[in-house]
């Protein structure tokens, strides 16, 4: 009877909930106070793929379940995003019939990091991703050992892990398991010797602590690591980006597969890696793979084009918080060699911890848009005082300073035509969008 009410209440609260645009984990809330073992109860499909990690998750499960459903295959995944345990429950229940059965070929389901053992506690995956670990949201992960230490307990044995074996930290969850299987990116033309960014929390082995040496760094410290003393060593990928051409926009999968990369930034590179990999997994050929991630382009609004006034525009949304996040996108600034604007929102800084926490500014490496193409930067927001201070200590010279974000869209709409780059986070991009001059495209 409570698993039938369960059922009921959550259905229910997810039909109210799209009626006034909200309730993607209100109803699974109430649907674990009736029955706290719900999970344990239902009947899942006989696939269950997971994502986690510190970023592109869900980006990666918006391309896994492109790719399956091309394939015929009917995938039942949060796309809306809701990655906490209210979240997984509720695009469970909602699925289930009043018996408790979800009829499905495939579970896919974005976990948040901090939260994968509670989603997993009654079931399993039969895959599970982990994308990456990095330096994240102070207020609510610290450091990105200790992120590791809580979703180890969500990885059960008969779990095949697919991990990214140019991370360091991530590739230690394999230490003591049987079934894991890599992805990684190949040496390529944009590689340097040693870490950049700002911080580099590869110094260091995670197993042991001893110095760690690379042979080749993609971006920060992702690479070919090995560690001087216990032999921690980047796995030879059984999954690989085995040719990558970010200038031409063409990567090349385990040396025969040719995707065109519809956003030409090394971190897209990552997320198609993952998403590649688990489907091949589940037996899609990787031809079949190649050809549906070709020039796509996501639909998940992390990256938006529009235009304001005669600049054509693109919206780069970074994770607030997470430095990387925003180095990647200002690395793709500095790369595209076009002359442009870069408008830098900070209006909010965290969605669900209001602490006005700013040291995380600190960490990113703005003088990326230290190059000559880079006409005017523009910081606006909130924060845009912060983000002032932390310029000051940046060779970045031209930059100013405009209060409102409705205004300093008008300062870019009334002067010039060349390219606009938008930096902002999830939670802010909307302000600008949603304001009458901008045009959204696509």
């Amino acid at each position: 009877m409570r698993k039938f009410l369960a059922i009921v209440v959550c259905k229910l609260g997810r039909f109210v909930g799209k009626l006034i645009g909200k309730g993607s984990s209100m109803p699974g809330k109430f649907a674990l106070k009736i029955c706290p073992d719900i999970l344990r109860r239902v009947q899942l499909p006989p696939h269950i793929i997971a994502v986690t990690g510190s970023n592109g998750k869900t980006s990666t499960v918006e391309m896994i379940a492109t790719v399956l459903r091309g394939q015929g295959k009917n995938v039942i995944y949060n796309a809306e995003g809701s990655n906490q345990v209210e979240g997984v429950t509720t695009l469970i229940l909602t699925h289930a019939t009043l018996g408790g059965k979800v009829n499905a070929d495939v579970l896919l389901l974005e976990s948040d990091e901090r939260y994968a053992a509670h989603s997993f506690k009654y079931f399993h995956p039969t895959e599970f991703v982990i994308t990456n670990l990095y330096r994240d949201q102070l207020t609510r992960n610290g450091h990105p050992e200790s992120v590791f230490d809580a979703i180890l307990p969500a990885i059960h044995p008969d779990t095949e892990l697919i991990l990214n074996g140019d991370d360091p930290l991530s590739s230690c969850f394999a230490i003591g398991h049987e079934k894991v299987k890599w992805f990684g990116l190949n040496r390529c033309a944009t590689d340097t010797e040693t870490s950049t960014g700002v911080y580099h929390d590869g110094a260091y082995c995670p197993v042991c602590h001893a110095p760690m040496e690379y042979e080749y760094v993609h971006y920060n410290h992702i690479g070919a690591y090995r560690c001087t003393s216990c032999g921690h060593v980047r796995p030879d990928p059984d999954y690989a980006a085995t040719e990558l051409d970010l200038q031409n926009g063409k990567l090349i999968l385990d040396g025969q597969f040719t995707v065109a990369l519809a956003f030409r930034s090394i971190y897209n590179v990552y997320n198609i890696l993952a998403a590649y990999a688990a489907c091949r997994e589940c037996g899609v050929e990787g031809a079949a793979i190649a050809d549906t991630l070709s020039s796509y382009i996501l639909k998940n609004g992390r990256m938006q084009t529009f235009t304001l006034g005669q600049h054509h525009g693109t919206l780069l949304t970074s994770k607030h918080e997470n430095s990387i996040a925003y180095d990647t996108n200002l690395r793709y600034i500095a790369s595209v060699n076009e002359d442009c604007t870069v408008l830098i929102i900070v209006d909010a800084v965290s969605r669900k911890y209001f602490t006005s926490e700013t040291s995380w500014l600190w960490d990113i490496d703005f003088d990326q848009l230290n190059v000559p193409h880079v006409k005017r930067v523009i910081l606006s927001g909130m924060y845009r005082n912060d983000l002032a201070e932390r310029f000051r200590f940046t060779g970045v010279q031209n930059w100013e300073v405009i209060p409102g974000i409705p205004d300093a869209a008008a300062a870019i709409r009334d002067s010039g035509s060349e390219a606009l780059y938008v930096v902002t986070c999830f939670s802010d991009r909307d302000k600008l969008l949603n304001l009458p001059d901008v045009k959204k495209e696509g």
